[in-house]
């Protein structure tokens, strides 16, 4: 799993988010790795037909109705998202929350990635059986400096957590990705795919870093 978070960086404004999207489906399709892309929630209902599943930056505990400017899960599926990132360390959510969205996303048949930002937190959540993890400690999102190679045995520790739960739940290794070699050491350490952002966004060439990443995940 290749997950492409947009965040709301001025780079995908507008109707470039179309043509990124075309560009991970193209490339999704040729070296047979799937991505997933979150475009700002207001660019969602452009891309959500795409074959590459659009996911929500964030989905709110709230129901469908009078609930103005909420973020309601049944609604997102009925425009043809997928599902939702959880918890991103720039949208953090309480425990509570957490628990409802996971079951929330779960009964809709959605897929759910939640956010944590160390291994206390993969114990404490993988229980819930969310379809991801991805693991970001804050202090290296956007830095450049990726995880993967700062902090190889907070890898090892996260995957060995979400081995133990023995369930269906699956970890993502995110924060300050910006190379193949980044993804390779990622996946080396058993990570079942990665959660970017910057990385592949602010590329001045989308096409070349997203292949360099598949390739590297293939």
């Amino acid at each position: 799993m290749f997950v492409i978070n947009c965040k709301n960086y001025e780079e995908i404004a507008g109707d470039k988010i179309i043509k990124f999207v075309k560009i991970s489906e193209k490339i999704s399709k040729k070296y047979k790795i799937k991505i997933a892309i979150s475009p700002p929630q207001h660019l969602m209902g452009l891309v959500s037909k795409s074959s590459v599943p659009i996911l929500a930056q964030h989905v709110d505990v709230s129901k469908v109705g009078s609930t103005t400017g909420f973020i309601v899960p049944e609604l997102l599926k009925k425009s043809g998202v997928k599902g939702s990132l959880i918890n991103h360390s720039e949208h953090r959510i309480s425990g509570k929350d957490i628990v409802f969205l996971i079951s929330k996303l779960r009964d809709l048949k959605m897929i759910s990635i939640l956010c944590v930002k160390d291994v206390a937190e993969v114990k404490k959540y993988v229980k819930l059986n969310p379809d991801y993890i991805a693991i970001e400690p804050p202090e290296l999102i956007g830095s450049g400096k990726a995880v993967s190679k700062e902090k190889p045995d907070l890898i090892i520790k996260a995957v060995n957590a979400v081995k133990s739960a023995k369930n269906n739940t699956k970890l993502l290794c995110g924060a300050g990705i910006v190379s193949g070699e980044d993804v390779s050491k990622a996946a080396e350490l058993g990570s079942h795919g990665i959660l970017v952002a910057s990385g592949i966004i602010k590329a001045k060439n989308w096409e070349k870093m997203i292949i360099e990443f598949a390739k590297s995940l293939s």
